[in-house]
């Protein structure tokens, strides 16, 4: 129902030998292209209040991960380098030569480390509630629980749960979403597939694919740090922190939102992303 008033595609390709489900908005013809990055366990879906706004202004493609929503899902443990190949792989298959990046959490933690290692590619970045820089057991535990628990049984209370804990306001949750949701986890492949997106979730995996300080300070591309007041994953302080790490960065933060701000307040969110976006016009 999100997406009921906006003009998009539906598709798969060919990114770097992986089939890729994507979502797409805008003029395919414009020079401006746009990746949104969802999060662990995510899908394109997780924008789908944003496409519209954002297509107005950007080729938009928000594609599904590898190991995520209908992409090929690889049987071994994912690790950021896996997902940094897969973005090659889309903007290879997109034919640009530079890209807008914005990602949440996992997306974040991708997109950070992608613009660290690859800045050719890169106009600008926005690290929503990102991931990487963390690794809090409890955090951990309690998001490879829920996300193991609803993919082992994707009932309508196992999925709700898990996408609630992305909320500040669980009544955000809706039926069109806990649906797609579902479909997504009831695939025959699904548990194995999210067994190995859990890798991160693992201390010893997860220690040696965080950002340091120094992968921070190397982001040489413009950067927006996108929190929240009631994020799950991390306080404003560590947002601000890694906004204070970027040489070229700044701190946006919105009230009142959970993990997904780009869904819970996706007016607010639209427009303080779009105003860093299209700044350089």
């Amino acid at each position: 129902m999100d997406l009921v008033e906006t003009s998009f595609s539906q598709g798969f390709i060919d990114a770097g030998g992986y089939r890729t489900r994507y979502l797409r908005a805008g003029d395919p013809d414009n020079p401006r292209k746009l990746l949104l990055l969802h999060g662990i366990t995510g899908h394109a879906e997780a924008y789908s209040r944003n496409m519209q706004a954002h297509g107005e202004h950007f080729d938009v493609f928000a594609f599904d991960f590898i190991g995520h929503g209908y992409s090929a899902k690889p049987e071994h443990p994912l690790e950021i380098k896996h997902y940094i190949d897969h973005v090659h792989g889309v903007m290879d298959a997109l034919g640009a030569e530079k890209y807008y990046m914005s990602g949440e959490s996992l997306g974040g933690w991708t997109t950070a480390k992608f613009s660290q290692l690859h800045p050719e590619r890169v106009e600008r970045i926005v690290l929503n509630t990102m991931g990487g820089t963390m690794a809090n057991p409890a955090v951990m535990e309690r998001l490879f629980t829920l996300s193991m628990e609803a993919a082992k049984d994707p009932s309508w209370e196992r999925v709700k749960a898990r996408l609630e804990w992305l909320m500040a306001d669980p009544t955000m949750v809706t039926d069109d979403l806990i649906r797609v949701r579902q479909r997504i986890f009831q695939q025959p492949e699904w548990e194995m597939a999210c067994r190995m997106n859990m890798a991160l979730q693992d201390l010893e995996t997860r220690k040696r694919n965080m950002l340091s300080d120094d992968d921070l300070r190397a982001i040489s591309v413009p950067a927006m740090v996108l929190w929240t007041t009631k994020d799950p994953s991390g306080p404003v302080d560590e947002a601000r922190r890694i906004a204070g790490l970027i040489p070229d960065a700044e701190l946006a933060v919105i009230d009142e939102a959970g993990h997904w701000p780009q869904y819970e307040k996706a007016d607010e969110f639209n427009r303080i992303h779009l105003e860093f976006l299209l700044r350089d016009r």
